[in-house]
């Protein structure tokens, strides 16, 4: 058994290999390290443009858990609702570590997901798959423009686990045949 940490959200893991993905935030086995071996960078001072950028995936990502939540709790499919429930943990998770870039506190309750999502599991999964097409774009943008080490590779991994994310919704739409009209793109 050994103790892993990810680079990218800091939680440790136990196990006797790296796993594939971080099991909290979804960052690719490239991030994960020997806890021995890795420390939390020092911090840092965030430019204007990379403090706006992540202001807004801090918004974007509250709202996405919010979202994932409620389509969780309306959901009548049991694989469906695993699904939303595991992203909305995912999409908190990065918002956790977008506040610890911006230095702000930890979330302390949740709040109210209620007309946060469609009552119609269809219109939940379309929507997550703007919302996730949406976040690569935008963490893509934002990566580019970073100029801080430590906010690059964050806004890049965070592109990679909401790609897996979209490819996940791709998936369950086509488990839903007759549900969507044309191809998934």
């Amino acid at each position: 058994m050994e103790v892993y940490k990810c680079r990218i959200c800091g939680d440790p893991y136990l196990g006797s290999s790296v796993p594939s993905h971080c099991p909290f935030c979804g960052a690719e086995a490239k991030y994960i390290a020997l806890a021995g071996e890795w420390r939390e960078p020092d911090d840092f001072e965030l430019s204007e443009v990379s403090e706006a950028n992540l202001q807004h995936a801090l918004m974007l990502e509250n709202n996405n858990s919010r979202f994932y939540r409620c389509s969780f709790e309306v959901s009548m499919d049991v694989k469906l609702m695993a699904m939303f429930k595991a992203l909305s943990k995912v999409e908190a998770e990065h918002a956790s570590v977008i506040r610890k870039l911006l230095g702000l506190p930890k979330e302390s309750q949740e709040e109210d997901t209620r007309g946060r999502c469609h009552a119609v599991e269809s219109e939940n999964l379309k929507e997550a798959h703007d919302r996730e097409t949406k976040a690569i774009v935008f963490y893509a943008q934002a990566a580019e423009v970073a100029v801080e080490p430590r906010v690059k590779e964050v806004l890049a991994a965070f592109v990679e686990i909401e790609k897996t994310h979209l490819e996940l919704n791709k998936k369950a739409m086509e488990a839903f045949p007759g549900m969507f009209n044309g191809p998934i793109a």
